[in-house]
């Protein structure tokens, strides 16, 4: 199935305070076009300055993620790429008059309800995945933080916490897919330990700081003089502690919340890494550090192995978009020359195709018979009868119409394929099908190795009667 790039449809401002400036900021989303990724614009500079959200790019993480480009400074970035990666975006420009992104209440929730009301629209552009085919793990033994991210048919992620604190306790929570972030994650707000609050305030670092913008957890005995100098350190009337081991009257939205707030942070940190991944992320008692690292590694991984180029997922496990008895009536071929055993996965522009390589076929006594090869030519023509089926799903009663070879180009053979493989055919369109002409780019893998690539082109032609 291909999937398209996303943005809003239009612009869209949030204004609020910088936690660690204190600066009133007015933060706006913009359109952007295909392949224009995540951007920050400083407009509030003599010249402004475009900074890409891009890992290699981070020059703090001690209290949120900082980027810097030619000498400007883009602060707590990470609430606010978790909610466009929650909205299953691809391209935004984010202009700001400040140094540091509003921390509104501490969650990416303003960001996703404003996102929200603009709405967002589909692009003229396919949307690039990266998939994970080895497990990839990041270990850092002074902070005793361990990452780990796995192969999965989903964007999928796990976070667990432990502090030793009486109050927290140990917590996890999951995303099963990205399309849970706005409802059970994008509201959960950031939290911290009373004793670092004091400090931080008594040192001025967090000048935008506010009881309503963080979940301050008490792990120590308060008495009432305390609580009193602590209302006027932070310039309130009254503090109080009116649920177990929290500051102020916050009431948590989950039990977990502290948690689903660490997997926030590590959504928007990953953002950094510039790609889509399917992938299933794990990280225990994860910081801004750790979560930037594993972003840089997994960048690497990226950029390593960009030119490999990826096989369509498969598995065994899941029900064919058509079986071999579908396959077997809508294709005019019989046995010996089927070449098809199912089809996993098809829309107007692309279909992936099954051919299980086995040594009862009846070429390889005679292809090989000491080191049996299965012919490129079938591969070919494994690749074509896939195409045939994609192109016939654009006619009406497909039944009537047969597709004929007009063309093979730039075949190449990479890899021998033999029995007991498992061929994954994909094939799509180059061009839209015009006057029963169709032109199609065919990639066939065995795991996750490209053994064969052509393009194709076919005549759709009915049947003669």
């Amino acid at each position: 199935m291909s999937y398209y790039q996303k943005t809003i449809k239009k612009p869209v401002t949030v204004s609020g305070i910088g936690l660690h400036t204190g600066q009133l900021v007015d933060l706006t989303f913009y359109p952007a076009p295909v392949g224009h990724g995540f951007k920050f614009k400083r407009i509030d500079l003599p010249v402004p300055v475009i900074i890409n959200a891009d890992a290699d790019l981070v020059v703090e993480t001690a209290r949120g993620t900082t980027l810097e480009y030619n000498g400007a400074r883009i602060a707590t970035v990470e609430h606010v790429l978790a909610a466009c990666v929650g909205m299953d975006l691809d391209n935004v420009l984010m202009e700001i008059n400040g140094i540091e992104m509003p921390i509104m209440d501490g969650s990416s929730l303003s960001f996703v309800e404003a996102l929200t009301r603009v709405g967002v629209e589909e692009q003229d552009g396919e949307r690039e995945y990266y998939h994970l085919h080895t497990n990839v793990t990041l270990f850092d033994s002074e902070k005793q933080v361990e990452m780990l991210a796995m192969p999965a048919d989903e964007y999928q992620l796990t976070v667990m916490i432990d502090f030793n604190s009486p109050v927290l306790g140990f917590q996890h929570a999951s995303l099963h897919h990205i399309g849970e972030f706005n409802k059970e994650v994008s509201k959960c707000r950031t939290f911290c330990f009373l004793h670092e609050l004091e400090v931080l305030l008594e040192n001025n670092l967090i000048k935008g700081g506010d009881l309503q913008n963080a979940i301050v957890i008490v792990d120590r005995n308060v008495d009432d003089e305390e609580l009193a100098r602590l209302a006027k350190l932070f310039n309130k009337d009254k503090v109080e502690i009116k649920q177990e081991g929290i500051l102020n009257n916050l009431q948590l939205h989950y039990p977990n919340e502290p948690a689903r707030h660490k997997l926030l942070d590590v959504v928007g940190d990953l953002a950094l890494i510039g790609s889509h991944i399917k992938g299933k992320i794990i990280a225990s008692r994860p910081g801004h550090a750790t979560n930037v690292a594993f972003a840089k590694q997994l960048k690497a991984l990226i950029k390593k192995n960009k030119h490999i180029k990826a096989a369509p997922p498969y598995n065994p496990d899941s029900s064919p978009v058509m079986d071999i008895n579908q396959i077997n009536k809508s294709l005019p071929h019989k046995y010996p020359f089927l070449l098809v055993d199912k089809i996993i996965d098809i829309n107007d522009n692309s279909i992936v195709g099954i051919k299980n390589v086995t040594y009862n076929e009846n070429f390889f006594p005679g292809h090989f018979p000491g080191n049996p090869i299965m012919p490129g030519v079938l591969q070919i023509e494994a690749m074509a009868q896939t195409g045939g089926l994609l192109a016939l799903r654009h006619f009406p009663n497909p039944e009537e119409y047969d597709t004929y070879f007009l063309k093979i180009d730039k075949v190449k053979f990479k890899q021998k394929v033999v029995p007991g493989d498992t061929l994954i055919m994909k094939l799509e369109l180059i061009n839209p099908i015009r006057r029963g002409i169709c032109e199609m780019k065919a990639e066939a893998f065995v795991g996750n190795k490209l053994v064969t690539e052509a393009e194709l082109t076919a005549r759709v032609q009915k049947k003669i009667s």
